[in-house]
Formats: C-alpha cells, structure tokens, sequence
C-alpha cells in the first residue's frame, strides 16, 4: 500500500460511520426491520415484539421494543411528546448523521413523567413554546432510538398501550423536506461509497474541527461541490479502490476484541460512544471522563462502535461487555457446552442481561426455545441459595433438567454473548463489579 492508499485509509475509518449510518436509516425508513414497520419521517414506528432472528441488526438487544423515527429538520422544528410510564423504565436516543449520540429523553435523563420537547435544526433561530424543552440536533438529518423495557410476552399489551402517545408534531409554518441526497449514476461500490461519503459530508457537516480534517483529503474529491466520481482518472480509481478494500478491512480488524483490556476475557464499552465531544445536550454528561480528548483517536472508536454497535448508549445509560472466549482463552464455540456463574449480580439501577449473537454478523440466532437472553427479568429464573446465577451456554438443549431451566442457546459456531447494564451504577466502572470467566464443561 502506498502513502496515498494509506491517507485515503483513514478517510474511511472516518466516514465510514456516516455512510453506514444514514444507507441504515433509508433503509429501515423503507422496508422497516423485523417486527419494525417502515419508519417513514417524523412519525414514529414502533416494534411489536421484541427483538429476534428475523431484525438483522447488528447487536440488536432482547430486552426492550424498540421505536423509531428518522427526523428530517430541514422543513423546521418538531415537537416531542412523551407519555408517562410510571417508572417504566425508557429511553429516547438521540443519534445525529455522525452517529453522535447529542441528547436523551428517558427515565434516567429526565424522568417517566408526561413532556414535550422542541427538536430543532442546527442553528434554528426561532423561540420555542414556552413549556418545550429545547433539543438542538447537530444535523438535518438524524434519528431517535427508542427503547421501553418489557418484562415478557405478558407485558407486551401494556406496552403496546404506551406506544402511539410518543408522538412527533411539526412545529406551525415547517417546510419541504430535503432529504438525504442520493449519489449521481451507476457507480461502482468503492466509488459509491466516496461519492456517498463526500455529498452526505457537505449536506450534513460534522463539527468544524471535523471539516478540517476532512479538507485533508480535498485533492481526492472528498470536498468538492460537484460530483468528482463519475469520471476518474485511472490511477485515482486505483487508488481509491484498494483505499475502499483495505479501509473495510481495517474496521473489521478495529472490530476485533483487544485482549490487553479484557478482564476475565470480558471486554467492557463504558467509553465506547465518547466521540461526541461537540454537541452535548439533554441526557448527556458533559465531563472529561465522557469524552475521548484525541479526535483521531475517536474516529477509530467510532468506527469500531458504528461496526460493532449502530446506535448503542453512552456507557452512563446503557454498560455493554463483550466476551470471545472462555477461562482458558479459548473462542466460543457451539461445539462444547460452557457455565457463566453470576455469584454476584450486575448493578443496575434498572436491569441487566446477557444476550447471544453469532460471530461474525453479531445478530440473534434462531433457537428451539426462542430464548436470546438472559437477565434479571427472565421468568422462572433459578438462582442459588445465595441468590447466584448459573447460565448454561451451549448448542444443544442440556439434559438436566436444572441446566436446561437457565440454558441460554447458542449458535452453531463461534459465538459472542454481550452484557447489558441499563441504568448502571458506579461499580460497574470502577472495577468494584467484574464479570467471571465462563467455563467450558466437556
């Protein structure tokens, strides 16, 4: 690789969350994803069930419905109204084009009472109702994640009956949408990407010091105005092509756990969404703890988040963990069966899981007993005198009948289970709490 295809590298990392962020909103804003139904714009969709095989979504969780909406501020302002759910815990993520979480509604934000809010574009000059909230959202186009926590199939209709009141109103005298722009011609894919990452960068600039970077990258036609990729002089496309192979290939090795920081081969996230450092509003925690001081350094963890977790929480709202391997270092794998024993529970102030996903698509898979999770809101869950936990992790259905009552099914091959700590408390990040080793069995 030359020192151009090695510069043209880093534009990727830095893009890349951009272009796979906004071709995800078009698409399920099209065709929805599972029980997900299109999304539209400005109007919320809400799942019906929670999530399974069918959403093939990286690191989808089992453990809320999931709402939706894609915003776009182009035409002005929209208001937010939220219901009260009664302690319910919910949270409503803000995610602009960047996929910079900028502000959340929820339970540990701002309560389960009624509110509205006023979600506004970048520098929107109007004055808001009087008992709205202000959101300023750092790009015409962006979404809000919605999650509402259901304790099993029982709780559905509750939940189901919470739903339509998250609603999303135009502010009076809005305008045409402009939408997300589409790329000029037939391109081939490494050029589409290019051309998706330079129009989707002007029509929704990233923070100034952002846009300076990307000017790095301007005697590639990242930054013009007009669309440079049509025609492409050889040696550029060449360029530009190993550029586009290498650069995915490069996310995949950031995807990768680092062994260096696991601890009991479990790898934790708590600053895994700290790139934001711009636009910090409602629901976030604007400290140094929160915010990752190197921007190049952020670029890479944005990109490893966006592969690995689209849309995942700031660590304060949400703790994620990952675990490849077993006590031994070891991948995980369906061919043997394995115990994770929970002697002392996650500290939430909400709740907690466990949940299986395959590896490398990190998704659900299917399973006998349609169990994808496991937490402190499975049904029937047996613990120990000692109030501990033992999960059975492995492919086929244990024969005793103890194991089989706490058996978290897993995938043929390789597998990832991933920890989820809503509402986590201090111990979570102070090393006071960490997870055990899981152990192979046979």
């Amino acid at each position: 690789m030359n020192w151009t295809e090695r510069h043209l590298v880093d534009a990727y990392v830095f893009g890349y969350p951009l272009v796979y962020n906004l071709s995800s909103m078009q698409a399920i804003a099209a065709h929805g994803l599972g029980s997900l139904p299109p999304a539209g714009t400005n109007t919320f969709a809400h799942a019906t069930k929670l999530g399974s095989p069918a959403d093939a979504f990286v690191s989808i969780n089992n453990d809320t419905v999931y709402a939706l909406a894609i915003l776009d501020l182009s035409g002005g302002p929209l208001l937010l109204h939220v219901p009260d759910t009664d302690g319910r815990y919910y949270v409503l993520q803000f995610v602009d084009a960047w996929t910079n979480n900028f502000a959340y509604v929820g339970r540990r934000a701002t309560g389960t009472a009624e509110g509205t809010y006023l979600i506004v574009p970048p520098g929107w000059p109007g004055e808001p109702p009087t008992d709205a909230r202000v959101i300023e959202s750092p790009t015409d186009i962006a979404a809000i994640v919605g999650r509402l926590a259901v304790d099993g199939e029982a709780d559905l209709p509750a939940v189901r009956a919470l739903q339509p009141q998250f609603t999303l109103t135009p502010l009076e005298g809005n305008g045409a949408l402009r939408g997300i722009p589409q790329p000029h011609g037939d391109l081939p894919e490494h050029l589409r990407f290019w051309e998706l990452l330079r129009s989707w960068s002007l029509a929704f600039p990233p923070a100034a010091p952002d846009v300076q970077y990307l000017h790095r990258y301007s005697d590639y036609g990242l930054t013009d105005h007009g669309n440079p990729f049509g025609i492409v002089a050889r040696d550029l496309e060449e360029h530009l092509a190993n550029a586009f192979a290498d650069g995915r290939n490069h996310v995949e090795e950031l995807s990768k756990p680092d062994p260096s920081a696991a601890v009991n081969g479990w790898q934790g996230w708590p600053h895994g969404f700290d790139y934001n450092v711009d636009h910090l509003g409602l629901g976030t925690i604007d400290s140094p703890e929160w915010k990752i001081a190197d921007r190049v350094e952020s670029y890479a963890t944005r990109a490893r988040s966006a592969r690995n977790g689209l849309w995942g929480n700031h660590g304060y709202e949400a703790y994620y963990a990952e675990v490849f391997v077993d006590a031994t270092g070891a991948r995980l794998n369906g061919a043997h069966a394995y115990e994770l024993h929970l002697r002392e529970l996650p500290p939430a102030d909400a709740f907690w899981s466990v949940t299986m996903y395959s590896v490398p698509e990190f998704t659900l898979v299917a399973n006998p007993i349609d169990r994808y999770s496991i937490g402190d809101r499975t049904p029937d869950i047996v613990t120990g005198e000692d109030g501990s936990i033992v999960i059975r992790m492995q492919h086929e259905r244990p024969d005793d009948e103890t194991a089989a009552a706490i058996w978290l099914p897993t995938p043929e091959g390789d597998f990832r289970p991933m920890l989820r700590v809503y509402q986590p408390r201090a111990a979570m990040f102070d090393g006071t709490f960490t997870m055990p080793a899981i152990t192979r069995l046979d």
